[in-house]
């Protein structure tokens, strides 16, 4: 009965305003967003440079007559994007799972403030996008060895929340680091510097810094077993105001992750221009293969994700209680999904798992002068990277897939396994490829050490 009389409710919300429209008038939207997080692009960086909310915007009936005025303010990290919300001074914010739960509890602590997840932006099932990365030269390779270390990332952030949960994993209370609060910027440069043991963060930091050949991966978020996702909340007086406002901001959302899959090496040069992150590292991510499926459905799983995670915030003492019947809601995501003419269950329904998705997919080469090339397995790939580095052509940057998960790596970061046959395989974690060539009596080396035994 309840969830009916949430579908009866929620159909009148947007049925019909709150209150009427009047001509002349305008209707503040103001957007919080972060370009320096890949996760957020759809209902970001892509929405704004490409005009996609100008699009869908209602421009009949009781809007004919109301002009918009359309802000984004773009921040490192998903807490502030709260602290504006909180102020009023924004009415929508896109950001990552744990701070998505941050400011719905936080709002939810108020006497009468409110925030709703209205969709999603992208995932990756696995939970990989966060990471921890130490320096490059560093002698640290488990989470582990972390105790005693210095550890900093964004407090807040989804990369913080993945640290608590490691750190619960492995049964090590935040007292046995020393934890230090740092933006992402702040952190890798730290890295470089190799000023601080480790940096937790969120994506890309971590493949930037493996791109700029700064750090590291010692753990990777597909460790912690929870899915990786971003969101976008609205202010719920708002949305109850403008409901054909949140399914047009829905709308643009969609279809910005339908453009980015249409041409991902096209969208990934203009992504570069827009933010500053290369798209070499652009294409890690949203390339076929990469580490995000963009598509906002709000998924059974991402629910139970978010509870979960609000479970770890609660352990330590971290957050207000949160109820997520009266914060998520499917209604304005459905209107929006039935206007485009889309199916909405089914894209529900639907989940990608990297480990089968990404099973039998060729190995890449980005040439600086070609563009990207394929290679059906491991022996060929290192093959072509050995004759161009031989004629001195430059590489932009290579890709290959981790055993194990199915994840998107580059090629210079992965840890071979070189069998007695002859033959490769590729992964992640030095643990997991240590594992495997025991089971083959092969041995690990690494991406330089691969090209000189195809090459010899």
């Amino acid at each position: 009965m309840r969830t009916e009389l949430r579908s009866i409710l929620g159909a009148a919300i947007l049925a019909s305003s709150a209150s009427a429209l009047h001509a002349g008038e305008t209707i503040r939207i103001a957007v919080g967003h972060q370009s320096m997080c890949t996760d957020t692009y759809t209902a970001g960086i892509v929405v704004k440079e490409l005009k996609l909310l100008e699009k869908h915007l209602p421009k009949d009936g009781k809007y004919k007559d109301v002009t918009y005025n359309i802000s984004w303010s773009d921040y490192s990290s998903g807490g502030p994007i709260t602290n504006q919300m909180l102020a009023n001074k924004l009415n929508f914010g896109v950001m990552g799972d744990y701070p998505l739960i941050v400011n719905g509890a936080k709002f939810q602590a108020t006497d009468s403030l409110r925030t709703l997840y209205v969709a999603g932006t992208g995932y990756n099932l696995k939970g990989s996008g966060n990471a921890i990365v130490v320096p490059v030269k560093s002698d640290i390779y488990e989470f582990s060895e972390l105790k005693g270390k210095s550890v900093s990332t964004p407090v807040g952030s989804a990369a913080w929340g993945m640290l608590l949960k490691a750190l619960q994993d492995h049964e090590m209370p935040v007292s046995k680091i020393q934890l230090k609060n740092q933006s992402p910027a702040v952190g890798a440069a730290n890295i470089a510097a190799g000023k601080i043991d480790a940096h937790s963060d969120f994506c890309p930091w971590s493949e930037l810094m493996e791109f700029r050949g700064t750090g590291r991966k010692i753990y990777d978020g597909s460790e912690a077993g929870v899915p990786y996702l971003h969101g976008v909340v609205v202010r719920k007086e708002f949305a109850e105001e403008h409901p054909e406002v949140v399914q047009a901001f829905i709308k643009a959302v969609y279809e910005a992750g339908k453009w980015i899959d249409a041409d991902p090496m096209k969208a990934t040069e203009m992504m570069e221009k827009w933010t500053g992150v290369e798209k070499e590292v652009l294409y890690l991510y949203f390339s076929k293969g990469g580490h995000l499926t963009l598509e906002p459905s709000i998924k059974d799983k991402w629910v139970d994700a978010l509870k979960f995670n609000h479970g770890v915030l609660v352990r330590e003492k971290a957050i207000p209680p949160l109820d997520f019947n009266k914060w998520i809601t499917e209604d304005y995501i459905r209107a929006a999904y039935k206007d485009m003419g889309v199916d909405y269950d089914a894209d529900k329904a639907s989940v990608v798992d990297p480990a089968k998705a990404n099973a039998g997919l060729p190995m890449e080469i980005w040439h600086a002068r070609e563009g990207v090339s394929t290679y059906p397995d491991l022996t060929a790939f290192l093959s072509a990277v050995s004759k161009f580095n031989a004629v001195g052509q430059k590489l932009n940057a290579t890709y290959v897939y981790d055993k194990e998960t199915g994840l998107k790596l580059f090629g210079k970061t992965a840890f071979y396994v070189k069998s007695p046959e002859g033959k490769y395989q590729t992964f992640l974690r030095k643990k997991d490829a240590e594992k495997y060539a025991a089971s083959v009596k092969g041995s690990v080396i690494g991406f330089e050490e691969a090209l000189a035994s195809v090459a010899s």
